[in-house]
This record gives C-alpha cells, structure tokens and sequence, in this order.
C-alpha cells in the first residue's frame, strides 16, 4: 500500500476553513430558497397557508410536518444514494485512496490543455476528445 504524504497544518487549515465557507454559502442559500417559497405561498394564498401550518380534524397531520417528514427521508435518500454511487464507482476502479483515484481518473479522462491566453486561439477539439 502506498503512503499518502503528510500535509502541512497550514493546507489543513485552509482545507477546513474552505469546507467552512463552502456549507454556510450552501446553507445561507437553501434558508434563503426555503423561505422565500414560502412567503410566496403564504401571499398568494393566506387561507390555504394557515390551513396547511396546524392540523384539522379533516387532516389528522399538518402540511408543515408532512413537508418536513418528506425532507428528511429525500435527504436521507439523496445522500445514501450519492454515497452508494461514489462507493460503486471507487470498488470498480479498484482504487484505495484519493491519490490513486486521481491518477486512474487522469488515466481515463481526457486532459484539458492549457493555453496562454484565453480565446486567443481556437481550441481543436478533436486534440482534446483524443483519448490516451
């Protein structure tokens, strides 16, 4: 088995921080999202909006609550399902760590070449579909 090298603190650090700024974008987005969806449902319609937040006896269960047991099994199946695929892919590339996952990838994959300008040339596309 190869050995990964040891990062620096300073590449963990940034890594973290990364990771940090990248799920609160995320979640600052999807709070946004959500609650806009639902000041326009409760605008177009304020009735039907307030019959949906408390259960009746006509519905035994809000709307609120069904809504968010519908979210929490999508999300839980989403990211099993994201898991068992990317868990699929790497047991069928034979691959134990990312080091080597990049390198098969790099294999497989075409590469994209580097220019010096961008657009200063037209990119022939045939050089870049050109597999290895």
């Amino acid at each position: 088995m190869t050995q990964v090298p040891c990062h620096s603190r300073c590449d963990l650090t940034s890594c973290v921080a990364g990771a940090a700024f990248l799920a609160a974008v995320a979640s600052a987005g999807m709070l946004a999202g959500f609650s806009s969806t639902l000041a326009l449902a409760k605008k177009k319609s304020p009735d039907w909006f307030d019959k949906g937040v408390v259960s009746t006896a006509a519905a035994p269960e809000s709307g609120a609550s069904l809504a968010l047991r519908a979210l929490g099994r999508g999300s839980v199946f989403a990211c099993c399902g994201v898991g068992l695929l990317s868990a699929a892919v790497w047991k069928l590339l034979g691959v134990h760590t990312l080091v080597e996952f990049r390198q098969k990838m790099q294999s497989i994959l075409p590469s994209i070449p580097k220019s010096a300008e961008a657009g200063s040339e037209p990119v022939d596309w045939d050089s870049v579909f050109k597999s290895k």
